[in-house]
């Protein structure tokens, strides 16, 4: 292993460490239903509409002394004050569609000397209702004329060298308008070549000037680049052709991809860029964001993609080297790639793990503590634990992504060819061998949409195409149709109302969910995502149902709550990289032990179930419950929960709940390069007997396991009481190579 510099190796990772910087810049969000709305006549009489209702804020100078709600809490003596930068907003939810006439702003000394008012119906797509406008320190009247559920205040200049400040924020307009049921077929604003993909699906051509892409692209950055709990969703999509000179910097929930049916269709002579200077060179929270599908020649002839959980990076061709470190080589943890040619160095440098799979590259270089490769061509030679690369040669079973593509100038949806025993990128050779699906068999659901309207459109034999956007469902979306695609763009975010399990699929063939992000609601839901009822027994071994760039949140952005976030019942299921995340940060008043509480990220009850790429974190159980024969994981990335308040209360023996478990009755299993950490801010006297459990049978094997101690509790072995403690004092760590 070459080692550039001992700053590059990370000597331990704690989110709680730097929490509290993050925390100053984020207020509590209580995210709401959206719904299809009429508008209601402007003539209705002028009435206060905000007073009361559920504001939230980019930023918070203190969330605790001045919140987002003071602002509309009807007493002058409280305010609302933001960072100090630019730009910032605070918003208001007025619970349903109202015609908006006027906006007051009673500003403090501190005011915005320009900002805009911006309205919006779901609480993610933006219109301006005014210019840019002139602010001064006192109350200052606005004319609107406008119909929305959403108002803000977007400010674009400070006046002072502190934030915004409001004392109040008033809405006036008519009465709140009456909910109608969303139309049954596919809506919203075509493109040209048929499609309707929504106004946040940001579209590029090659005849548009690279000043014109690097402006909007530079926009949505500045607006996404720090809001790692807002609303907000974006896709940037590049139609066939070449791109010169930009550098497309990405955010959260931000997917950039290119609209060819191949990487090389689609050209950028430039960057595609992931970097941590709004953490202070701290890549460990770079989540939620893509790319896809693209050519990149980076101007230095190094791209880098500085990233921790659910950032995949999918089909892209990087003619050079790719740097995963941020700049400074400050901490990054763990990221995903597949379906890649890399024809330099993959960078390894300070990603602390790292997961590759069937890519090409030139080669790679350095290791912290657990870098897989599965068929990867290229790839360096197996030699863990020093340095601590697993390589095997090809995955088993595979089908890769489906992605949104144009041929012949409208949108379809390619779905990859099932593999076995591959290596290396499909597209190399030619087209990635699959089937094309038009867009005319999708329904585009857009936010607002219920579930009723949704299984509709599936009872009808359609496929899904979400777009990007917050989908708030009051019962369970039922995928009951073999060879189904679920496809989400722009991290388009699922939450459960009342407690429901938001979507289920049947116990059929070849269902394919990618692209989702589930977000628990504050009701307790038992799963987020089911693939098969409970008994499933059906052989899916020559069409399985795969589950790919799925991602579980349990909190952060809200105080959620889920039993479980994954069940797997069907047989044969593959899950390819999900990030099953119980939050241990966010907005106030959205994590802590009996706040956002969750048992279980993984549940597989199927047999012969294939996973890559597990990101599990947090769950206050057993992480990773696998009861099903015939499974196989490729690597693991785990925390156990940073907030157990003492061993009684985490378990009544007093050890603490295993990362991974294959169940007792279990008698073949097979699992490579798993780690868990163990960082118990909350009392570091708290224990993990093991990071992992299993039982003893010789067809249970793991190989290349091992935990580690972030300077905070202790997990005392690494499998079955075997394996050396990890501990406090040496962030170091503890491997099995093989068991049994």
């Amino acid at each position: 292993m070459v080692n550039p510099a001992p700053s590059v190796v990370p000597e331990r990772r704690s989110r709680s460490k730097w929490r509290l910087a993050a925390t100053g810049a984020l207020v509590a969000t209580v995210v709401a239903g959206f719904g299809a709305i009429t508008a209601l006549s402007a003539e209705a009489a002028e009435t206060l509409l905000s007073q009361g209702k559920t504001a939230t804020a980019s930023s918070s100078e203190n969330p605790g002394a001045f919140p987002a709600s003071a602002a509309v809490d009807g007493n002058t003596g409280t305010r609302w004050a933001s960072a100090f930068s630019d730009p910032q907003w605070l918003q208001v939810d007025l619970g349903a569609s109202s015609a908006i006439s006027r906006v007051e702003l009673n500003w403090e000394a501190a005011y915005g000397k320009t900002f805009k008012i911006q309205t919006s119906q779901n609480g993610s797509t933006w219109a301006d209702a005014t210019g840019n406008t002139a602010g001064n320190a006192g109350v200052q009247s606005v004319d609107v004329t406008a119909t929305a559920r959403y108002v803000r205040m977007y400010g674009t200049e400070r006046a002072t060298q502190y934030g915004y400040s409001l004392w109040e924020f008033k809405v006036f307009g008519g009465t709140p308008t009456t909910p109608t049921t969303p139309p049954t077929t596919p809506g919203g604003p075509t493109l040209p070549g048929g499609g309707s993909l929504g106004a946040n699906v940001i579209v590029f051509d090659p005849s548009m000037s690279s000043a014109s892409i690097q402006s909007q692209a530079d926009t949505i950055f500045r607006q996404q680049e720090s809001n790692q709990f807002g609303l907000q969703r974006y896709v940037l999509a590049f139609k066939p052709g070449t791109y010169n000179g930009l550098n497309i910097q990405v955010g959260f929930y931000t997917s950039v991809l290119g609209l060819g049916q191949n990487p090389q269709d689609t050209r950028i002579n430039g960057d595609i860029t992931v970097d941590a200077g709004w953490f202070q060179g701290n890549a460990t929270q770079n989540f939620w964001r893509s790319v896809e599908n693209l050519s990149l020649y980076p101007v230095s002839g190094a791209n880098r993609w500085a990233v921790s959980q659910a950032a995949p990076f999918r089909r892209m061709d990087i003619h050079g080297d790719l740097n995963l470190a941020p700049n400074g080589y400050g901490w990054a943890s763990g990221g995903y790639i597949a379906d890649s040619r890399i024809t330099g160095v993959e960078g390894q440098y300070s990603q602390q793990q790292w997961f590759t799979r069937n890519s090409t590259i030139g080669s790679n270089s350095n290791a912290v503590w657990n870098q897989t490769f599965v068929g990867v061509q290229g790839a360096p030679a197996a030699s863990y634990p020093t340095p601590p690369y697993t390589v095997i040669g090809s995955a088993p079973v595979i089908r890769e992504k489906p992605y949104l593509y144009q041929a012949g100038g409208a949108y379809q949806v390619f779905v990859p060819n099932l593999q076995t025993n591959a290596s290396g990128a499909t597209w190399l050779n030619g087209n990635t061998p699959g089937t094309a699906i038009p867009l005319t068999q999708f329904y585009v659901a857009k936010p607002g949409d219920s579930a009723a309207t949704i299984n509709n459109a599936l009872a009808q034999g359609l496929n899904l195409l979400f777009q990007p956007g917050i989908y708030h469902v009051n019962q369970t979306i039922n995928v009951t149709r073999a060879n189904t695609v679920v496809l989400g763009l722009g991290y388009a975010t699922i939450i459960p109302d009342g407690g429901v399990t938001p979507m289920q699929v049947a116990d059929v063939d070849g269902v394919k969910i990618a692209g989702l992000l589930f977000d628990a609601g504050t009701t307790n839901s038992a799963n987020l995502l089911v693939i098969g009822p409970n008994g499933s027994n059906a052989n899916h071994a020559g069409n399985p149902t795969t589950v790919q760039d799925v991602f579980f949140r349990i909190g952060g952005s809200i105080a959620g709550k889920a039993t479980n976030s994954l069940l797997v019942n069907s047989n044969n299921t593959i899950i390819d990289h999900i990030w099953a995340w119980r939050a241990d940060h966010g907005n106030a008043g959205t994590y802590g032990w009996t706040i956002n509480t969750a048992d279980s990220g993984l549940i597989v009850n199927g047999q012969n179930v294939t996973a890559y790429g597990l990101f599990v974190e947090h769950y206050q159980k057993t992480e990773v419950l696998w009861n099903g024969n015939g499974g196989r994981t490729y690597f693991l990335q785990n925390e156990q929960p940073y907030d157990p308040p003492s061993n009684a209360v985490w378990r009544t023996d007093g050890v603490g709940y295993p990362a991974y478990k294959v169940a007792d009755n279990v008698t073949s299993h097979d699992a490579w390069a798993m780690g868990s950490y163990a960082f118990f801010q909350n009392n570091p006297a708290v224990h993990s007997a093991n990071g992992f459990q299993a039982p003893a049978n010789g067809n249970v094997r793991f190989r290349n396991i091992f935990t580690i101690s972030l300077a905070s509790g202790t997990i005392d072995h690494v499998v079955n009481n075997i394996g050396a403690a990890a501990t406090a004092s040496e962030v170091v760590p503890r491997t099995v190579t093989n068991f049994p």
